[in-house]
């Protein structure tokens, strides 16, 4: 169903491909837009490890949900920071290219766990997290990535 990476000298392993998703803050998500052009946008997320899915927030409407709604399917790409080898001019970068489905969570219990999460990777304290959550929680969609198929590489830039 998907393809192999062509460069597969260049693919690199599931444990390092995880290591991304937890380290990284960004990533771009790809959609089906309208008539039939990409609608590709960047997002914070977290990546759950006991489930093995990773979570957005959003607004309750928008483009992004109506998209959604209408085709499920998505490209979630991610990089890393990327590094230098000694003596050399190139960036080496990991990047991820994440196949899968995204759903809206509608249980309280799950979205507040999980928004509080991501409140945790970003925020600097509790206190902060808490305190937006008391003002914003209401007014959160979650959506929910399910991962059909997952590859990484490492890409020389020179």
């Amino acid at each position: 169903m998907f393809r192999k990476m062509r460069r597969y000298r260049q693919q690199i392993c599931q444990e390092d491909c995880l290591k991304i998703l937890r380290e990284e803050g960004r990533g771009v998500l790809a959609m089906i837009g309208e008539d039939g052009y990409p609608y590709a946008i960047p997002l914070d997320f977290l990546y759950n490890e006991g489930n093995g899915r990773i979570y957005f927030h959003c607004a309750m409407q928008g483009f992004k949900l109506d998209l959604l709604r209408f085709n499920d399917k998505v490209c979630f790409s991610v990089m890393d920071k990327g590094f230098k080898r000694e003596g050399d001019w190139s960036w080496n970068v990991r990047s991820l290219v994440i196949f899968g489905r995204v759903r809206e969570i509608s249980d309280p219990m799950m979205i507040e766990g999980q928004v509080r999460a991501l409140g945790m990777k970003y925020y600097p304290t509790r206190e902060g997290v808490e305190l937006e959550m008391k003002k914003s929680l209401s007014r959160v969609c979650l959506l929910e990535l399910t991962i059909d198929h997952m590859t990484g590489k490492l890409v020389n830039e020179s």
